[in-house]
């Protein structure tokens, strides 16, 4: 059993390490290193659940789960009813969390379409803020639409609210939502949120995961601009109540979200980066991680 142990372990390990890194605060001083190592856990915990199942109920075979998924195919009446239960349990799994994710897809692309689509009606470009659409709307809102050819989008009340430099740097916070491309990194964690919608850890770590997202732009944008415009523009948004973003886009602010914009305004006039060692160090926690339990898979139960 030392394969079905190890992938246990590990499942155990990748929930008690998501549940550590919600409460952590050193991942605001390197966002991308910190969603990267949401992104191993994540992927490490699907993994080993549904390998942990697998294992246990292909245990007859011998030879680990990809062997024994082809050999249990092939003749499953070696199987016990209760092995046979474990093996359903884990294909089950796995379909339910790459459907999910299909379902979460195609839900955010559609949402899109309809979005551009409104765009089109009521958006128009403003040769004092090229390559944007503008809303005539009064409520201040900034986003993105994100996909192949991604739009960024400001309302007419952003261009009353922020001035020159301040509107230069949020629409490079916008940009860089949609050169990352930080929409495919909520997707896992949108979609464990509706296999799940009452685990309160899900919630947090999706929680988390946009907060780093959003620091992520920050950085990005501050490659750009000074530091203070963002800060000042963010302080904007925040006192001027900034309306919510549509479904399936990614704003400079979401909503309720005042104390996480006074936590990136802080980092944001005052950075203190993790060394490079120590992101290259956590980089390569993160592919171990990752890869660890497909290495499991080939271990006999």
């Amino acid at each position: 059993m030392t394969g079905t142990a190890l992938l246990a372990l590990m499942a155990a390990g990748s929930a008690l390490g998501a549940h550590l890194l919600t409460r952590a605060r050193w991942t605001w001083r390197t966002p991308r290193t910190a969603i990267a190592l949401w992104q191993a856990l994540g992927l490490a915990w699907g993994l080993a659940s549904i390998g942990t199942l697998l294992s246990f109920g292909l245990a007859p075979y011998g030879q680990g789960v990809v062997v024994g998924v082809a050999r249990f195919f092939a003749a499953p009446s070696v199987l016990s009813s209760f092995q046979l239960v474990a093996v359903a349990a884990g294909l089950t799994l796995a379909l339910l969390l790459v459907g999910m994710l299909m379902v979460a897809i195609g839900t955010v692309v559609r949402a899109r379409r309809r979005h551009r689509a409104l765009l089109a009606l009521v958006a128009h470009g403003d040769p004092e803020v090229p390559g944007t659409l503008v809303l005539d709307h009064p409520v201040a809102a900034a986003y993105c639409v994100p996909g192949v050819r991604s739009q960024v989008v400001v309302s007419a009340g952003t261009l009353e609210l922020l001035g020159p430099y301040e509107l230069a740097a949020v629409l490079a916070h916008e940009r860089a939502h949609a050169r990352e491309r930080h929409d495919l990194v909520l997707l896992p964690f949108t979609s464990l949120r509706r296999i799940f919608p009452q685990a309160r850890i899900v919630s947090r770590t999706l929680d988390a995961v946009e907060l780093l997202i959003e620091m992520a732009a920050d950085d990005r944008a501050r490659r750009h601009r000074p530091a203070k415009e963002l800060a000042t523009a963010l302080l904007r948004f925040a006192a001027a109540g900034a309306a919510p973003t549509p479904a399936g886009t990614l704003g400079v602010v979401g909503a309720d979200e005042t104390s996480p914009i006074l936590v990136r305004v802080r980092r944001l006039l005052a950075p203190a980066p993790l060394p490079r060692p120590m992101r290259g160090a956590m980089l390569a926690g993160a592919t171990a991680v990752a890869v660890l339990p497909l290495i499991l898979y080939a271990i006999p139960a």
